[in-house]
């Protein structure tokens, strides 16, 4: 549902919340819309998010401030789940689904019946405009504005999952990218993000009115943030043409205690890299580092701290690193002995940063909300009667077995069973005579706007050679065909594919097959193929990227290994525009291969990847997920 100020061409203010106060703190901002998560079903699984209980009355006091009433999703399963249930209000796709080039717009609209798209942050201003000319009248595009940088693609990350079988897909990302890492004796963040800030520069967003929302990131902070965010961006895109008021919507997101902040590619005449290794890359105001006087650590802030401030010592992904509460009022440059609980003394010249801040004003304004919720009648939910309507299993007769070797150009060593190649003019170009209706040609993970046209024309070109097996790495991959007639489409492991219900939407979308995602356990493997409609796959063996980036920090090699705090080894490679990053072993789940077949898996795929001179692969199980229930 649009609200008023989307009636009137400005785009609305969306405001996250992980909690009941940041929910509250949106609304006393003036925020036009909110999101947030249940406790089981969000992309912040660490935040507190709601339980129906919770959200309930919150969403009758919403309703009166905001008018929400939509669903944001990344699984294409949900929008028919939603269909199932009787939801009636929008539904939204998540930047996870990574709907990056123009020609997936009007797929997703007309195909789907998406009302809004959430297009990725690693667009820059020229990309979103053409995302705009080619955007439906009914479809609403959404751009982040303020908030942190993942250093992977959204939806093309498996780092956390990969290392520790927490998936960033399903909220649980632990942050890798985050820690220090070391290359050729060099200990940097090379992959930590400052987080993304328009700030001035948004006002630029309101020239395209196919823009409706500006999004806040953040629903792991506190109130604070979001409400001193909402009332920047408010000011921003109400008033952002006098120079006082822009002034105090600068002097708002300074102490909004997020990162230091990025344009990041939104300029592409001036691209901002946000891997800076000069910069604090820690959430919260940087205050200073701890001193000592006699064995007592102390700091002298850089800013005044107010009774209430929570301040953390350390970085976030340092296991040591710790929170508390300041006691009393400290002024600028004054004095605070810290005494924390904490097993590791506190050394000299660790950072301390404010993360979050109570002002009186501002728990005032929060008590009043606070007591217009607790007035509105508590709803007790009851359980759910809903049972999904789970798809037929394929009729057809259960198919033979086939391998799949995908390769980047064809070398003079071959496998048995099926090639595939990865989709480029270097692959085309040296294609020999014959082989192009035999290969299966895969497209990229990702395609950004300016990659588009030439894209289609790869497509064009083999199809001419004979093509006729594909595997498209993004559902929105078949905008660069002009019919699907004869063609062999298959969804691709990128598409993150792990239930019936979405492969029943592929199979509406002209797609003759899946390879499922790569970062399942047995469990959902074996029970997958049991409702499927469509013939599976899966990646068997190879090299699986941790993930595909559009950034490299200019400090570090690629092609070279670099080294986690845990001892893991990995390395960086270019393809087009984008930056791979591979671990040092790979995938290997071949000893599983009968088990699969059997359950009903037809197509086994193995991803080989030349392996850069100076990197050794490491002999492990390989086995990712197969063992672990996938959090």
């Amino acid at each position: 549902m649009l609200n008023e100020t989307s009636k009137l061409k400005r785009p609305s203010i969306l405001a996250p919340a992980g909690n009941k106060e940041s929910f509250l703190a949106a609304i006393a901002a003036g925020a036009d819309e909110i999101y947030c998560g249940l406790r089981q079903f969000s992309a912040r699984m660490k935040a507190r998010n709601f339980s129906i209980e919770d959200l309930a009355p919150l969403t009758r006091l919403a309703h009166e401030h905001v008018k929400p009433d939509g669903i944001i999703v990344q699984d294409l399963s949900f929008i028919q789940l939603a269909r199932q249930a009787g939801f009636s209000g929008e539904v939204h796709l998540s930047t996870l689904s990574n709907v990056s080039f123009p020609e997936a717009l009007e797929l997703a609209r007309n195909n789907l019946g998406v009302h809004r798209i959430v297009l990725p942050r690693e667009l820059n201003i020229d990309e979103i405009k053409a995302m705009a000319l080619a955007c439906p009248r009914d479809l609403g595009l959404e751009v982040f504005v303020h908030g942190a940088l993942c250093y992977g693609v959204s939806g093309r990350c498996y780092w956390s999952s990969y290392f520790g079988g927490k998936s960033g897909l399903r909220g649980r990302c632990v942050q890798p990218c985050r820690r220090v890492y070391t290359q050729k004796e060099q200990r940097k963040r090379f992959f930590s993000c400052q987080d993304l800030s328009l700030d001035v520069l948004a006002k630029v967003l309101l020239s395209i009115p196919e823009i409706r929302t500006w999004k806040i990131e953040g629903r792991k902070k506190g109130p604070h943030y979001v409400f001193y965010t909402v009332k920047a961006y408010r000011i921003l895109r109400d008033q952002g043409t006098d120079p006082k008021m822009k002034k105090a919507a600068l002097e708002l997101l300074a102490y909004a205690l997020g990162r230091t902040g990025t344009h990041y590619n939104f300029l592409p005449q001036r691209p901002q890299n946000p891997v800076n290794l000069e910069s604090q890359t820690g959430s919260g105001l940087f205050m200073g580092r701890v001193k000592s006087s006699k064995q007592t650590p102390f700091l002298n802030p850089r800013e005044e701290l107010l009774p209430g401030d929570l301040i953390r010592l350390g970085y976030e992904d340092e296991s040591w690193h710790t929170t508390t509460r300041v006691g009393k009022y400290i002024p600028k440059g004054g004095r605070l002995y810290l005494k924390v609980r904490s097993k590791q003394r506190l050394e000299k010249g660790i950072p301390v940063f404010l993360i979050d801040r109570q002002e009186k004003d501002l728990k005032e304004i929060l008590a009043d909300l606070e007591s217009e919720r607790i007035k509105a009648p508590v709803l007790k939910s009851t359980v759910s009667k809903f049972v999904a309507r789970q798809p037929r299993r394929s009729g057809k007769k259960k198919e033979t077995s086939s391998d799949l070797h995908v390769y980047r150009h064809l070398g003079k060593t071959r496998h048995r069973g099926l090639s595939g190649l990865w989709l480029s003019n270097p692959a085309i170009k040296n294609l020999p005579k014959g082989l192009g209706s035999q290969l299966w040609w895969w497209l990229p993970p990702v395609v950004w706007p300016d990659d588009a046209q030439n894209q289609k024309e790869q497509v064009d070109a083999v199809l001419k050679k004979g093509a006729r097996n594909f595997v498209l790495n993004a559902p929105w991959q078949t905008g660069f065909f002009t019919q699907l007639k004869n063609l062999n489409l298959w969804a691709g492991p990128f598409c993150n594919i792990a239930n019936a219900l979405a492969l029943k939407t592929l199979e509406s979308l002209g797609f003759s097959g899946a390879i499922v995602s790569p970062e399942l356990g047995r469990n959902d493997y074996l029970l997958l193929p049991k409702h499927s409609p469509l013939p599976l796959g899966m990646v068997i063996s190879g090299n699986w990227p941790l993930c595909v980036s559009r950034v490299l920090s200019d400090q570090l090699d690629i092609e070279t290994s670099f080294a986690s705090p845990k001892g893991e080894k990995a390395w960086a490679r270019k393809f087009g525009s984008d930056y791979w990053v591979y671990p040092n072993w790979t995938l290997d789940l071949k000893a599983n291969q009968g088990a699969l077949e059997q359950a009903g898996y037809s197509l086994f795929v193995h991803l080989v990847e030349p392996i850069p001179k100076d990197v050794d692969l490491k002999k492990r199980p390989g086995l990712w997920n197969w063992n672990l229930e996938l959090l």
